[in-house]
């Protein structure tokens, strides 16, 4: 198993944050499907003001690549993930089109 923690910034906007906040606490049947299938075993989401942090649990079979291939395929994962774009901004080092982006682990007891 392996753990994954990456970040993203909402936008400055309380009534869209409120909306986020509550989309999360009845996500999509079809996204967290979609989420058991690629191989992520537990996922959190964390955030203070405006920046979320995210960390995933992932069998030792999960890739990135692969999950984005299927999320390409999947209508429902579009949807979803054009409707949060209404909600978040990406961070200033993040390269056109990327969301999330992985952060460096630099401690670990």
């Amino acid at each position: 198993m392996k753990t994954y923690a990456l970040t993203l910034d909402l936008k400055n906007d309380e009534k869209l944050i409120d909306e986020y906040e509550r989309y999360h606490k009845a996500v999509w049947p079809e996204i967290k499907q979609s989420i058991l299938d690629s191989g992520i075993i537990d996922m959190h989401i964390y955030r203070l003001g405006t920046r979320l942090f995210m960390t995933m649990q992932v069998e030792d079979h999960f890739s990135f690549a692969y999950k984005a291939t299927m999320d390409a395929k999947n209508p429902k994962i579009q949807e979803w993930e054009e409707l949060m774009w209404t909600y978040q901004q990406a961070l200033p080092q993040a390269k056109p089109g990327e969301k999330w982006l992985l952060m460096k682990e630099i401690f670990k007891l």
